[in-house]
């Protein structure tokens, strides 16, 4: 158990820790539109913790490959019914957001940590997060959700993602952020064999600076290995995936299938031991 503090509420985090995504939008890849009413967002919530998450990220805008960026407003309105109405000493409440505004209305209403989904790209999102002493996740992205799979490409994908990680590193260490988890992005502007190296070679990408924070959980990578068209039908995949992490030393698996994973966590846990 790991002891933090995240815009003034305490927490004990059992590593690795299980994140359970919640998608308030109507167009992601795998559970669009699925939440939109704020009943079923909470319910939805509740669930997951029931089934062993230890933090909801919460989204109002798809980054899949080829979405449209939408306005503040319309993040807003998406995402904050759902937050305020969320138990904010239950759970680490994330936002997954590359905008500034919405991160601040969230950190205003209680959420915990900010996952920035735009590469650092506006650094007005580190500020915030200090200011409400607020955990942060930095995930690394080739390219823009609109075009980012056109064509990706990389000399040595581990190498660059580790570059940047140590270069956010030191944008951030003036910064007095109570936890920062990096992210490689798998899917953002990432081939099959980027995806597939990141994962094979997550433990060089650790550091005592930073946690690493894994979200593989249903993405077409797993379609283009396995012939798995339906993001549904690739649960095995993100199983696998999220085993494999762990045991590579990623602290926090965001996942949509919490309680599978939860298990999956626990079974491994207990035949080969702690994860380091």
């Amino acid at each position: 158990m790991k002891q933090h503090n995240f815009n003034g509420q305490d927490f004990r985090i059992r590593y690795p820790a299980v994140m359970g995504i919640l998608n308030v939008t109507p167009d992601s890849f795998s559970d669009g539109g699925r939440h939109l009413e704020v009943a079923k967002a909470v319910d939805r919530v509740w669930q997951m913790l029931e089934e062993g998450a230890q933090f909801i990220d919460v989204g109002g805008e798809s980054t899949r490959p080829g979405s449209d960026s939408v306005s503040v407003d319309e993040e807003l309105r998406r995402i904050m019914p759902v937050i305020e109405a969320l138990p904010s000493d239950e759970c680490v409440i994330s936002i997954d957001t590359t905008k500034p505004d919405v991160a601040r209305a969230a950190l205003e209403a209680g959420a915990h940590v900010v996952n920035d989904v735009s590469s650092g790209s506006d650094t007005t999102l580190f500020d915030l997060a200090e200011r409400h002493q607020a955990g942060y996740v930095l995930m690394h992205a080739q390219g823009l959700p609109k075009t980012m799979q056109n064509a990706p490409a990389y000399d040595d994908v581990t190498g660059e993602v580790l570059a940047f990680f140590k270069g956010q590193a030191k944008r951030l260490a003036d910064k007095k952020l109570p936890k920062v988890w990096m992210d490689p992005g798998i899917g953002f502007g990432k081939a099959l064999d980027h995806n597939l190296a990141l994962i094979q070679n997550l433990d060089a990408l650790c550091d005592d600076r930073w946690g690493i924070l894994i979200g593989a959980s249903r993405k077409s990578w797993i379609d283009h290995l396995c012939g798995a068209p339906n993001p549904k039908d690739r649960l095995g995949g993100s199983l696998a995936a999220a085993i494999e992490s762990a045991r590579k030393g990623a602290e926090v698996i965001r996942v949509h299938n919490v309680r599978e994973t939860v298990q999956a966590l626990e079974v491994i846990n207990t035949l080969n031991g702690p994860f380091s």
